[in-house]
């Protein structure tokens, strides 16, 4: 029988009464806002704009021979664009018509600002999911992800897109027409192209040796680097630079991602400029001829490209294997979380560091600039990392049972797919069939692999009802 809410026992049943109402309205507004499948929603947006960029790749008008392209060879440079990772199989400008070109930009463009805005929806979502769970339970009210919060995101998204875009496209175009004496409205063109592909981290180019010719050029290089390195930050770090910069009076309280995101970055840069400077400093071939300040500005631009950019001024083909394998590396980190780079994630790569030196120190949990790390958070992290480097590894081996190359070729070749980066020793043209599937599923799983992965991980978390009992491997 119901009984009124004065009657004995009635705080209990409006309680289970709130419990069952705020746990039906959260699951109904995640399922109607597609976001209990945020893998499936993720990979089949995508899925579908690489099979749209596919079929406008391979009309005749898209090539300048007038002839439909082949089909892996579309969706090669589909994949590669939307996925923005740069590797190409056939030079752009060359092979490439107008149309071609403004394809494979709208690509970029799209793709780019759409992992964007799904992986900070998603970050956000699995970052609640904890939260809300527990605030249901207690029959408080909660707080959920609403749609206009969405749109304030993507509209956030969106802008500071457009803002970084065209401060870049400005630059250069200016460039092209008054340093380079291109006319002006194919500078306008080419500074547009290279905005687009520079912020999303892309690394397409309009020319046939990337940015070797302007090698030495600071109004080209340094602009396109900072705006790889913006892109690859993340647009959470994005705006809390944004509302600190405007509240710059205040006291600054960084969060923790932040934090780990600028700190890591800055260390990341440091490193891949000292690796070039130190390998590449008497190779006659990359930097040996060149003076000191040019050495200085080459090895800057270079050693921030394995940030996910695949801009080159140098030729990969000519250098040191030492130099190779520490760009492996630092292509395999990658940038930012919710930006336009790829890797595992530098916030990934800093949290196993800092699980690494607690382990070392005796300690039983992870603490890091006043936080503790929760548990779950670490768990993310490590099957992040260990199923990257597996599929990495799986496919270097592929690659190397159907090719001829070199191990230090084909390990490059596949980080730089899985991390979307878009730096190659020149291979990629002449690899087989087999070859460029292979790249072209490392592209698509390495884009979206990570992202989807960490938010179907925090979505799925859940308490186990019982244990079984505690026993000690030996380790080592």
């Amino acid at each position: 029988m119901i009984r009124p809410s004065g009657a004995r026992g009635g705080s209990s049943w409006l309680a289970r009464v709130r419990h069952r109402v705020l746990e039906h309205m959260s699951e109904r507004l995640r399922a109607l806002s597609g976001w209990t499948k945020p893998p499936q929603l993720t990979a089949g947006a995508f899925a579908a704009l690489i099979l749209a960029g596919t079929g406008a790749l391979s009309l005749p008008i898209a090539t300048e021979a007038r002839e439909s392209a082949p089909l892996v060879t579309a969706l090669f440079t589909a994949t590669s664009s939307v996925c923005v990772t740069g590797l190409i199989v056939e030079d752009t400008p060359v092979y490439w018509s107008a149309f071609g070109e403004v394809v494979i930009m709208v690509l970029i463009q799209v793709g780019g600002f759409g992992i964007v805005a799904l992986a900070t929806v998603l970050s956000l979502v699995a970052g609640r999911t904890l939260g809300l769970r527990m605030a249901v339970r207690a029959g408080a009210e909660a707080k959920s992800l609403t749609l206009g919060e969405v749109r304030q995101l993507v509209t956030g998204v969106l802008l500071v897109t457009v803002i970084f875009e065209s401060a870049l496209w400005l630059v250069l175009t200016l460039r092209w027409w008054l340093g380079h004496g291109e006319a002006f409205g194919h500078a306008a063109y080419m500074g547009l192209f290279h905005a687009i592909s520079a912020f999303n981290n892309a690394g397409f180019a309009l020319y046939v040796d990337s940015l070797e010719g302007f090698a030495t050029d600071p109004w080209i290089t340094l602009p396109v680097a900072m705006a790889v390195i913006c892109g690859g930050l993340g647009f959470p770090v994005w705006v809390e630079l944004w509302r600190h910069a405007r509240r710059s009076s205040e006291r600054r309280h960084w969060t923790l991602h932040t934090k780990i995101t600028l700190v890591t970055s800055a260390v990341l840069l440091a490193v891949g400029f000292v690796v070039f400077l130190a390998f590449e400093w008497r190779n006659a071939a990359t930097l040996g001829t060149l003076g000191v300040g040019d050495k200085l500005l080459v090895a800057f631009f270079q050693g921030m490209t394995p940030r996910t950019a695949g801009f080159n001024t140098l030729d990969f083909a000519e250098m040191n294997t030492q130099t190779l394998l520490a760009t492996d590396v630092l292509m395999f980190i990658g940038g930012g979380s919710a930006g336009t780079a790829g890797g595992i994630k530098v916030t990934t790569f800093a949290l196993l560091a800092f699980v690494i030196y607690a382990t070392v120190r005796g300690e039983t949990s992870v603490h890091v600039a006043g936080r503790r790390l929760a548990g779950g958070v670490v768990s993310q992290a490590t099957t992040v990392v260990l199923l990257a480097i597996g599929l990495v590894v799986s496919a270097t081996l592929a690659l190397l049972s159907i090719t001829e190359f070199t191990l230090d070729q084909v390990l490059f070749e596949a980080t730089s797919a899985f991390s979307t980066v878009g730096l190659s020793t020149g291979i990629t043209d002449e690899l087989p069939l087999a070859g460029e599937l292979i790249l072209v599923f490392l592209m698509f799983v390495g884009r979206l692999g990570p992202i989807t992965l960490a938010s179907a991980l925090a979505l799925r978390r859940r308490a186990r009802r019982y244990d079984y009992p505690e026993e000690q491997p030996i380790v080592g």
